[in-house]
């Protein structure tokens, strides 16, 4: 019998994350504690950019923004917001969204499997994304439990099921 495997990944939808943001601006037009703030949400280029003429004010933006994200099912530790920054008369937050799984964090969670996983699981890592495979579906689905319990500092996601 061949080998079952998965693929771990750490993508996010883009237009899920546009969905957010415009739900997010909806919402901060026509909530009255952003009435007149100059408060306003959306891309430039590839960042978010939240503006208000108050850092309190901001930060409720992004705060609003990470509930529409978990709504829709997105990892906040995909989205890597920075600190309120004065620019002018008004506060900025730039936000990227991280996606791929960097040299290092795919050795970490190929050193997790070996170490803690069951025997006979074989991690390859191929690019920005991690091959999991082993004889045995119930092994591959145990790998999947324990990299849920584990607290990973960015998010993933498990595709390829086959």
């Amino acid at each position: 019998m061949a080998d079952s495997s998965f693929d771990i990944v750490s993508k996010v939808e883009k237009q899920e994350v546009d969905n957010a943001i415009n739900q997010t601006s909806r919402e901060i037009a026509t909530r009255y504690d952003f009435k007149n703030v100059g408060a306003t949400i959306g891309w430039t280029g590839e960042r978010i950019e939240m503006k208000a003429d108050g850092e309190e004010r901001v930060k409720a933006i992004l705060d609003v923004l990470q509930s529409k994200l978990i709504a829709r099912k997105i990892s906040l530790k995909a989205l890597d917001a920075g600190e309120p920054q004065l620019s002018g008369k008004e506060y900025k937050i730039f936000a990227t969204i991280k996606e791929g799984i960097s040299q290092d964090n795919a050795k970490k969670i190929s050193k997790i499997i070996r170490d803690e996983g069951p025997k006979g699981i074989k991690a390859q890592i191929q690019g920005e994304e991690l091959r999991v495979s082993s004889k045995s579906r119930d092994d591959l689905q145990a790998v999947q439990a324990l990299l849920r319990d584990k607290d990973l500092d960015f998010a993933i996601q498990y595709v390829n099921y086959r």
